[in-house]
């Protein structure tokens, strides 16, 4: 079980220093969206980068609580107004094509016309070298996982998204591209690749911190285990799951109930 989900925003890119950055992701990583969000605020008028991060914020905010995509929507708007040149629109581009397909995997409202038009957008935009490319290939992916049902052509926006993400720095993104390759190995019969990928999805979690993304890295690397360890990671995800109140909404149906786990 790999999930819908994927990582939002080029993380590791400066808007306004250090201190700023670790305050976001500090927030960020432990579902705290609307807080990190607050943070960017002051910059989001004037600053493209800040603005597309906050909006990216709060995309991922939907993405893994299915709420607040009022607040997402606004953001866009402003980074799409604020954005000066092709690299920046084709950014807020990619993160609207992120909204629509969360609105879309989750439920709320079929938008995966929208989506697929975002993401051809920022194609369009993006300079082949800018570092928003990763996260564009891995959304890519997703749609054509998740709403085409061709996992070729997700497999292969995955392997380019986990080269552009490596080349880059950018180890969130390796986190996931790691995590839905190797659920398309798992589709496919490949235990030992699915093994290892989902290995290493949770080894660069547990490295970064980004403790709002552990469960279902557990219960994915669960989907690949027998019995017992099988068990205790989905355990283990659903104890975490607990912890962060419900987070990510999607995964309920995946994990035991509290009376069954450890």
């Amino acid at each position: 079980m790999t999930g819908p989900t994927g990582p939002t925003g080029p993380a590791g890119d400066a808007a306004k220093g250090p201190a700023l950055d670790a305050a976001v992701w500090r927030l960020r990583s432990r579902g705290c969206w609307d807080d990190a969000a607050v943070l960017l605020e002051p910059y989001a008028e004037t600053d493209p980068d800040a603005s597309v991060r906050r909006a990216a914020l709060l995309v991922e905010r939907c993405m893994f609580t299915a709420e607040g995509w009022a607040a997402a929507e606004d953001a866009l708007r402003v980074a799409e107004a604020v954005a000066h040149h092709d690299d920046e629109r084709g950014a807020a581009a990619c993160e609207r094509g992120h909204l629509a397909y969360a609105s879309t995997v989750l439920g709320v409202r079929d938008r995966a016309d929208e989506a697929r038009a975002a993401l051809g957008r920022a194609a369009a935009l993006l300079a082949p070298a800018a570092r928003a490319r990763a996260s564009l290939d891995f959304r890519r992916g997703l749609v054509a996982e998740h709403l085409s049902d061709n996992p070729q052509a997700a497999r292969a926006a995955y392997r380019r998204a986990h080269a552009g993400a490596t080349a880059h720095g950018n180890t969130l993104l390796c986190s996931f591209t790691w995590r839905h390759l190797a659920g398309l190995a798992l589709r496919d019969g490949e235990l030992a690749e699915a093994r290892h990928g989902f290995t290493e999805s949770l080894r660069l979690r547990e490295e970064l911190g980004f403790l709002v993304g552990m469960a279902p890295a557990l219960a994915a690397l669960a989907d690949a285990q027998p019995e017992p360890e099988s068990g205790r990671l989905r355990a283990e995800a659903a104890r975490l799951f607990r912890l962060l109140d419900g987070i990510p909404t999607w995964l309920a149906d995946h994990l035991p109930p509290p009376d069954t786990d450890a």
